[in-house]
């Protein structure tokens, strides 16, 4: 990743449900535009030094009408939320994990947990584990569907690593 004084830096919240920040790249130590950056956030004014990782996008600050804009113009940002709804009803726990506005046919999946009759009752650790096992599934069922998409884009039968 590389970046240059003046670019906007936008980074997602390394917490579910936490706030997407973005700021303007201020200094690069570096002469060949290679992290760290020295980011001036929007929300707060504060500069820090940035390194970034999977979860940056750097929105360059380039000339209008160049190779480099027209490509920059062809960035994408989506956002897909996850609903996750958790019922609990005598030591067993059923949770849905549902894309709510991702891909265009609406996936979800579901996941289990029961406790062990001699275990204590703690709802928590039920809705914890039905929780997770609802988000795996819909994990593999996503893949699923972009295997079957990546198949139908080249032509012939593709397999994803999962």
């Amino acid at each position: 990743m590389k970046a240059a004084v003046g670019d906007r830096i936008v980074t997602a919240s390394g917490v579910v449900g936490g706030a997407v920040r973005d700021g303007v790249v201020t200094e690069c130590p570096h002469g060949d535009g290679s992290p760290p950056f020295r980011v001036k956030w929007s929300d707060t004014g504060e500069e820090t030094l940035v390194y970034p990782g999977a979860d940056t996008i750097v929105d360059r600050q380039v000339e209008a009408g160049s190779d480099e804009w027209r490509e920059a113009r062809q960035a994408r940002s989506l956002t897909w939320d996850v609903r996750i709804t958790v019922v609990e009803s005598g030591g067993s726990t059923t949770a849905e994990a549902t894309v709510m506005n991702g891909p265009p046919d609406a996936l979800r999946a579901v996941g289990h947990a029961r406790k062990a009759p001699e275990d204590p009752e703690v709802p928590l650790i039920g809705d914890e584990i039905a929780a997770g096992r609802a988000l795996r599934r819909l994990a593999d069922r996503l893949l699923t569907v972009a295997e079957a998409d990546v198949s139908a884009a080249v032509g012939h039968k593709a397999h994803l690593h999962k």
